[in-house]
């Protein structure tokens, strides 16, 4: 108990939180490494997600680019990175985060035009729509759960895993669970705290993210889904 009793002392330390490199500084680096990092997946993943998906013959391709960034774990592309001249710091854990990301955008915006009732198409083509005005106005908003879905899944992936920054010196919370290693025995309240930092931060996240997700989903596909 004297891990936690240390933790909530560090915690009621006001200059672990305003200090340079405190919680307040920390947190804010976390949260533009993972904004990054999904902003920058997202650009890559959805548009070729959508594409993809609307001709309907490369699902083995997303297979593939799925598989292949799943199978190099972030802490290898860091080490990767940093031996190039992106080097250390923020660029590199934001590039290895947003590689993390890529299998639920790419995937769930892939499944979502697929789902896409095949005559709704035809029947915008019909009305003399182009094939801009079918995907914006038919299209995206049908897939809006789907990739709702998958950023809530991306999103939150890449806020606990941002953590890996502090292996770079990237900044985010993890230097506070570092720096608690770096001081040795007796230090194991700063350790906790920090995973309770990251911890809390991703589970807000995550609930942030289901209340977009459920805003985003047009109110006919929540009651088609049995959701109110």
């Amino acid at each position: 108990m004297s891990v936690i009793n240390d933790a909530i002392v560090w915690f009621n330390d006001p200059l672990n939180w305003t200090n340079p490199g405190g919680i307040i500084d920390r947190l804010q680096e976390h949260i533009e490494i993972s904004a990054f990092a999904v902003l920058l997946g997202c650009a890559v993943a959805w548009p070729l997600g959508i594409a993809l998906g609307r001709r309907g013959a490369a699902s083995g391709v997303i297979v593939l680019l799925s598989n292949l960034t799943q199978a190099v774990p972030v802490m290898a592309l860091l080490t990767i990175l940093t031996l190039t001249p992106i080097g250390l710091g923020m660029p590199a854990v934001v590039i290895a985060l947003a590689v993390f990301s890529l299998p639920a955008l790419l995937a769930n915006a892939y499944t979502g035009m697929r789902q896409i009732d095949p005559e709704v198409s035809e029947a915008a083509r019909g009305m003399g729509m182009t094939s801009l005005q079918r995907l914006l106005r038919v299209e995206l908003p049908l897939a809006v759960p789907f990739l709702a879905t998958g950023l809530r899944i991306a999103t939150t992936t890449v806020v606990a895993t941002a953590t890996l920054a502090t292996a770079v010196n990237g900044g985010g919370l993890g230097m506070i669970i570092s720096a608690g290693f770096g001081l040795g025995p007796g230090h194991g309240g700063q350790i906790l705290a920090g995973a309770i930092l990251v911890a809390g931060l991703a589970l807000l996240i995550d609930a942030v993210m289901a209340v977009i997700e459920r805003k985003l989903t047009p109110r006919v596909l929540r009651r088609a889904a049995g959701r109110m």
